[in-house]
């Protein structure tokens, strides 16, 4: 019994004092890593029209040097992938999803963003905020990544739509791929829509290497849309 026993008391200790060790500039970075950043509820009633927002809708490659407010990223990935309350079937979200199976996901590469720092964020969709996953300058790498559209370095934010498609396809098979490609559609045009209705400008842009993009945010999901936005 000790000899099984006391191996594994000595890599349990082992463990405690490598993460006691830690230096604390690591351990406050891992902690605000961690920490989910509460943005600002979204606006449901607006100014604009669909109708407006449908007529004015252009793509646009040209940013102006002005940061984008955090309230104006908050309405802008809610409309994407915000929770909504549906009476019929409770809790949804802005963007339909075939069989309530959620396969997408939001990566926001922020550059100029007031009161965030320049990094990598995921959208944490059920508390409406944002998780730090990498901090630094990253806009000018992807926009290497998508085949040097340099553009997207002036945007001041650039959100990654990545999918799971096993969240989809293992209830539907592989016509389940199909679906996942049409929810990116529809979390998009959400985006574009809003983007007209708050005066900002924004493209979608299909063109990159998806490995490199994946590799930047260092995730397993598949990225299939990069959206530019800012002022």
């Amino acid at each position: 019994m000790f000899r099984v026993v006391w191996p594994v008391l000595f890599l349990v200790l082992a463990l405690l004092l490598t993460l006691s060790g830690c230096a604390p500039a690591q351990q406050k970075a891992m902690q605000q890593m961690a920490e989910v950043i509460a943005l600002p509820a979204p606006v449901v009633t607006g100014q604009t029209s669909l109708e407006d927002a449908l007529a004015g809708r252009r793509s646009s490659r040209s940013f102006a040097e002005q940061p984008l407010t955090l309230e104006a990223l908050g309405q802008l990935l809610w409309a994407m992938q915000g929770q909504a309350v549906d009476a019929r079937t409770g809790a949804t979200r802005t963007a339909p999803s075939a069989g309530a199976t959620h396969p997408l996901s939001l990566y926001v590469v922020v550059t100029d963003v007031a009161g965030l720092e320049a990094g990598i964020y995921y959208y944490v969709q059920h508390e409406h905020g944002l998780r730090l996953e990498q901090a630094g300058e990253f806009a000018a790498a992807l926009a290497e990544a998508a085949l040097n559209q340099t553009f997207m370095d002036d945007a001041a934010v650039n959100i990654v739509v990545a999918a799971d498609f096993a969240r989809t396809t293992g209830r539907y098979g592989e016509r389940g791929r199909r679906y996942v490609y049409m929810e990116v559609g529809h979390a998009t045009q959400n985006l574009l829509l809003q983007a007209e209705a708050l005066g900002l400008k924004t493209v979608a842009v299909g063109a990159f290497h998806d490995y490199r993009v994946a590799e930047l945010l260092a995730t397993r999901r598949a990225p299939l849309m990069i959206i530019p936005t800012g002022n």
